[in-house]
């Protein structure tokens, strides 16, 4: 029942109607965030972005064909989410230090400190013997990848291009385009043997369905590059993004079976962050499942590879910053606090950072029973694994973000069209998770 009764509402007028609420929306959030919120950045970007989201709002009943519906999406991202982000970069180089939220800042040391030193971390001692405050920002919580964003600013010094958010954003731009390709014209993994009789496409097939492709691509293009969760974060910090979009790029190469591209995109993911790594978790489980070896090559090889420096120079140092300090235990407690069930309870009762580890434990516990016993063999089934897993651990973990819920959003957004363009043989009746 739930299900048809979302899809009347995003089909409702072609889809327009939908598009209409999400646009206007989204200037409200945009305008009380230019005059209420307490971060600098997020200011900046509302001023800004208001006037997108009110435009595209007044647009979309003009469209009546698909097509333009996505090129609006496309505009739209371009005027909340570029536009503001190199505002910010171009008056951070001229001095402006109110234009970047801290992530920036610590990616760009990660990539000064890789340069000069062979590793992008700093050590408890060194960080020991920093002032107080500054400690927090010595931390790098990232994966060693990461400093890769960080080296154009390190190498050729400060400039608007040489923000780290401009590298983020041409990732992710680049993979979006990528994955969303990948999607609109799939290649069978094996072509037919043998010709056979084609039916002539009924009009439920040739022109419901089909309206129905487009219009998740849409909806896809705007959850991951047009409404404020993805378009604030990238605009004003972003270290996310291109993470993101390497596991959608991973999971659209699965759905057309270019399985080791696939261990490629979700290695480099996980190369620069961790939240990357239940993916790569789902995706082994489904390559061992198909044996689809090629895919486990990439995905693990490449996590592993970026570890070598490093731990060459330093390995305490990087298990300070990625582990120890995530997880409460460095010299420094992490900002990272929202109101979610997680917070709430270690906060709010006795012993309750235990009991907050102990349901995000037994969460996980439920999740590793249900993927062994009925493993995702189709890229949508993966995708919900991922889904459903990272939303119920961003509400558990006692130290969050809101903008982590990023993460899950565009999988479950991004799950349906993968099960529509999935142009492989494997099994299409994958009923791992819609039996329960």
């Amino acid at each position: 029942m739930t299900e048809p009764l979302l899809r009347r509402v995003d089909e409702a007028a072609g889809g327009r109607a939908a598009d209409f609420g999400l646009y206007a929306l989204s200037a409200v959030f945009a305008l009380v965030t230019a005059l209420t919120s307490t971060l600098l950045p997020h200011r900046a970007w509302g001023a800004i972005a208001v006037w997108g989201y009110a435009g595209a709002a007044l647009v979309t009943y003009v469209l009546r064909r698909t097509a333009a519906r996505e090129a609006l999406a496309r505009t739209t991202g371009f005027a909340v989410t570029l536009v503001p982000l190199l505002v910010e970069a171009v008056q951070r180089a001229a001095g402006r230090t109110d234009r970047a939220q801290e992530e920036v800042l610590v990616v760009e040391r990660m990539g000064e400190r890789l340069l000069h030193h062979g590793t992008p971390y700093l050590g408890r001692d060194a960080i020991a013997a920093l002032p107080t405050d500054e400690r927090l920002m010595a931390y790098s919580p990232y994966q060693p990848g990461m400093a890769v964003f960080g080296l154009p600013r390190a190498a050729f010094g400060t400039f608007w291009w040489t923000d780290a958010r401009v590298w983020f954003a041409a990732a992710t731009v680049a993979t979006l385009i990528g994955a969303i390709q990948l999607l609109r014209n799939p290649t069978p993994a094996t072509p037919t043997p043998t010709p056979t009789p084609t039916p002539t496409p009924t009009p439920e097939f040739s022109e419901i369905s089909v309206a129905r492709a487009a219009g998740g691509l849409v909806r896809a293009v705007q959850v991951v590059a047009v409404l404020p969760l993805c378009a604030l974060t990238l605009a004003t910090g972003g270290d996310d993004l291109p993470v993101l979009a390497l596991c959608l790029l991973a999971l659209a190469l699965v759905a057309t079976s270019r399985f080791g591209w696939a261990g490629v995109a979700v290695g480099a993911a996980a190369a620069c962050k961790l939240f990357a790594f239940p993916l790569v978790a789902v995706l082994v489980v489904l390559a061992i499942t198909t044996r689809r070896w090629r895919l486990l090559g990439g995905a693990i090889g490449l996590p592993v590879l970026v570890l070598i420096p490093p731990s060459l120079v330093d390995p305490g140092a990087f298990v300070e910053n990625v582990l120890r300090f995530p997880l409460g235990h460095g010299l420094v407690t992490s900002p990272a606090q929202s109101p979610f069930p997680g917070y709430l309870i270690s906060s709010a009762l006795p012993g309750g950072r235990y009991l907050a580890a102990a349901l995000l434990v037994a969460v996980g516990a439920a999740i590793a029973v249900l993927l062994i016993r009925r493993p995702p063999r189709t890229a949508a089934t993966a995708t919900l694994f991922c889904g459903y897993g990272l939303l119920a651990a961003i509400l558990l973990m006692p130290t969050t973000r809101f903008g982590y819920l990023l993460y899950p959003a565009a999988l479950l957004v991004w799950a349906p069209l993968l099960r529509q363009r999935t142009a492989t043989t494997a099994p299409q009746g994958d009923a791992a998770l819609y039996r329960l």
